[in-house]
């Protein structure tokens, strides 16, 4: 049986195509969709009151969050890798500028260039590899340090996206956080199959997460992932050493259930011969 997911059917240029991109502007849930996914990710942006500010819409479309984002009173500039979808933003007579690219390639702009930047139901498209020599995790690692270099310190990226499994949430993420962003997941509507929404809310600030940013299950395996990356840097660094984070670890697969070693004054311990 054939997947539903158009990211399984073509690349995304091909997908788009003049059919699709026509039928996708006209459809009225497409366009009630979009709109709200906008608005929250404006709203998540966290933009300074009664001041326009200059976005990028990465995956703009056929301007959908585009005219979201002109209505709230701010200028874009629009980057997407269908001609038909811009074709029909121009047709529509949309105010941005826009840019035909592909994102996986980087953001070809000049240093904190922009205030903030959002993309709608994009990014997942980054996690398949279309040709033999495209590899998502350097294609989104190309996206997020280009993008990062292009915003103006303080400010934020939000992205609003589609994961097809697990895996593909801690692939996008990781390749954010090793473009040097912090932030991380909320998520709108967990308990609901139809209505969920999955925003990754980047920052190029450091510090700690504003209220609201963070993983909405503590058991995920994106948030175990994170733990697992804090304590091997504590480890390098000395600050943790090697018997407590076994202690640690040991507790923590006891309380999940699972079948541990007693503990005894040889655990953690460096044993002779053995390097």
């Amino acid at each position: 049986m054939s997947s539903k997911r158009p990211e399984h059917q073509a690349p995304p240029e091909v997908y788009y195509g003049i059919n699709e991109a026509r039928k996708y502007t006209q459809n009225t849930r497409i366009i009630e969709v979009q709109e709200k996914c906008t608005e929250r990710a404006l709203e998540l942006l966290a933009l300074p009151d009664d001041t326009p500010c200059l976005l990028l819409d990465l995956g703009c479309g056929s301007g959908l969050s585009g005219e979201t984002i002109s209505e709230q009173g701010h200028m874009w500039v629009g980057m997407d890798i269908s001609t038909a979808m811009l074709d029909v933003a121009v047709d529509r007579e949309v105010n941005g500028d826009m840019l035909l690219s592909d994102i996986g390639m980087g953001v070809p702009f000049r240093p904190a260039m922009f205030d903030g930047a959002i993309s709608i139901s994009a990014v997942q498209w980054l996690c398949y590899a279309d040709t033999a020599k495209q590899k998502p995790a350097k294609r989104l690692y190309r996206l997020f340090s280009t993008l990062f270099a292009c915003l103006a310190r303080g400010s934020r990226a939000v992205f609003q996206f589609y994961p097809e499994n697990d895996a593909q949430v801690e692939l996008i993420v990781s390749q954010a956080m090793r473009a040097g962003f912090t932030g991380g997941l909320v998520v709108d509507f967990p308990n609901s199959t139809r209505a969920k929404k999955i925003y990754l809310v980047l920052m190029t600030g450091g510090g700690v997460l504003p209220k609201g940013l963070q993983y909405e299950n503590e058991n995920t395996n994106t948030q175990a992932l994170y733990q697992r990356r804090e304590r091997m840097k504590q480890i390098r660094s000395g600050k943790l050493a090697k018997r407590a984070w076994i202690m640690q670890k040991k507790e923590r697969r006891r309380k999940q259930g699972k079948e541990v070693r007693q503990d005894s004054k040889y655990t953690g311990r460096k044993r002779s011969g053995r390097f």
